[in-house]
């Protein structure tokens, strides 16, 4: 028996890393933009996934 979802929350907590951020070079704060993308990227992909199994009902 399938299960749906009608309500997804999603709660999140991004520190700015203020006091790490003396102690990092300026590489490390790239890939930390990099980390970003990557999550924002995984996210859009979920959320069009849902979104094309839900047009496929």
């Amino acid at each position: 028996m399938p299960i749906e979802i009608r309500e997804l929350v999603i709660k999140t907590s991004i520190n700015d890393g203020e006091a790490g951020q003396n102690k990092t070079s300026g590489t490390q704060g790239k890939n930390g933009a990099n980390d970003q993308d990557a999550i924002i990227a995984a996210c859009v992909e979920q959320v069009l996934a849902i979104l094309k199994e839900k047009s496929e009902r």
